[in-house]
């Protein structure tokens, strides 16, 4: 059989920029998927997704997000995709909130890596956010962190654009095949698909949601998945005010509810707006996952964190969709060698912020996989971090 330099597992977000990069600095690479990427099974679908420079989960993460934003804008030069729309950003929190994002002291956080950084943003108090920003109902204790340079990534579109360019570049990309199994040996890895055998001298694991059911072992309890839902509901009146120019994506830790929201402007000419929560009372399984998403869900979701927050939006729901978040204990990242094999990397830069940072993490897979060191710190993501898992 051929034996590929680096055999990548998995091709959504990071997979796809894992095989990009590789593929970009000669590789030979060979990249598997059960499904054919993009598509809407796992955790990159649905449109959008916000990316921002100051990260409130940890300013160790503003150098990915920073880079990936040069990436986008190389491949959109080299490809004439779209992929990143820059918006501005708010974030809304207070001292009453009780609702979190991902980690405590998120909004605080932001602040400090802006500082740390250097990213240009605003500190505003209600009355300025509802001078700047009216869409937003918000009370007279909240204030916001806005970003100029903030925005949205179209995810189908950046997976896109990447296997493409990981095909000009002369890797191999096999979609439609399941992965059964996976052995290290001396000589390498090999890997076992429901349609042949293949050989690589390293693997990359990039399989999102289906991470856990292919350790298949101690490991894989670092890792739980959630059913997310997305919302798209309908502007009841003028659509101005929700358009890119003067509506900023926006992330609201609110008082009273027991999730935060975060939401997008309306985009390619729907007169609705995307917002969502983040949901972890049940784990799932990608097979096992509940992927229709009910009226009590939407009408539910509008009363509770649309309505009093957002008043433009009406109730009606015009489209939803489900995804999945396959979160970390501490909601960071899991970049690293396997604990017992140096031929086995696994990265799940996951917990529902991982998107913004895909392309330089593609960057950084693909130096630790030919280097075995990458210029990025990812001494944060090392998975002995969590009890069990050394």
């Amino acid at each position: 059989m051929d034996k590929y330099e680096i055999v990548i597992l998995g091709l959504g977000a990071m997979g796809s920029a894992a095989a990009y990069q590789l593929a970009k600095r000669g590789a030979k690479v060979l990249g598997l998927d059960q499904f054919a990427p993009p598509h809407a099974l796992g955790s990159s679908h649905g449109d959008s997704r916000i990316t921002r420079l100051a990260i409130g989960e940890g300013a160790h993460y503003t150098p990915l997000a920073l880079r990936s934003h040069e990436i986008w804008r190389e491949i959109e030069t080299e490809t004439g995709a779209d992929l990143l729309t820059v918006t501005g950003g708010l974030i809304i929190s207070s001292g009453s909130r009780t609702a979190m994002l991902h980690v405590g002291d998120f909004f605080a956080t932001t602040v400090a890596a802006a500082e740390r950084h250097g990213i240009a943003h605003d500190i505003l108090d209600a009355t300025g956010i509802r001078r700047r920003f009216p869409q937003f109902k918000v009370r007279d204790d909240e204030i916001g962190y806005y970003e100029a340079e903030a925005g949205f990534l179209r995810p189908e579109n950046c997976i896109r654009a990447q296997l493409a360019l990981t095909q000009k570049y002369g890797a191999t990309i096999q979609t439609g095949e399941k992965v059964v199994n996976f052995e290290t040996s001396d000589n390498g890895v090999t890997i076992t698909t429901n349609h042949g055998t293949y050989a690589g001298d390293k693997l990359i694991l990039t399989a999102g949601a289906w991470l856990p059911e292919l350790l298949r072992s101690r490991y894989a309890a670092a890792f739980k998945v959630y059913r997310q839902v997305l919302y798209w509901f309908d502007v009841a009146g003028p659509i101005e005010p929700f358009l890119p120019a003067h509506c900023p994506v926006f992330i609201w830790e609110l008082q009273g509810p027991q999730q935060a929201i975060y939401g997008f402007p309306a985009i390619d000419g729907a007169h609705a707006v995307k917002v969502a929560t983040q949901q972890y009372e049940r784990t799932t399984t990608p097979g096992g996952v509940n992927r229709e998403v009910s009226e009590a869900e939407a009408s539910a979701m509008h009363e509770t964190y649309v309505a009093p927050y957002l008043p433009a939006l009406s109730r009606r729901c015009v489209k939803a969709v489900s995804c999945l978040y396959t979160v970390t204990p501490d909601a960071g990242f899991v970049i690293d060698v396997h604990p017992e094999s140096e031929r086995i990397i696994i990265a799940s830069p996951c917990s529902g912020h991982g998107f913004k940072h895909s392309a330089a993490i593609g960057e950084a897979l693909a130096e630790l996989a030919l280097h075995g060191r990458s210029r990025f710190d990812l001494s944060a993501c090392r998975l002995n971090r969590f009890a069990g898992s050394e």
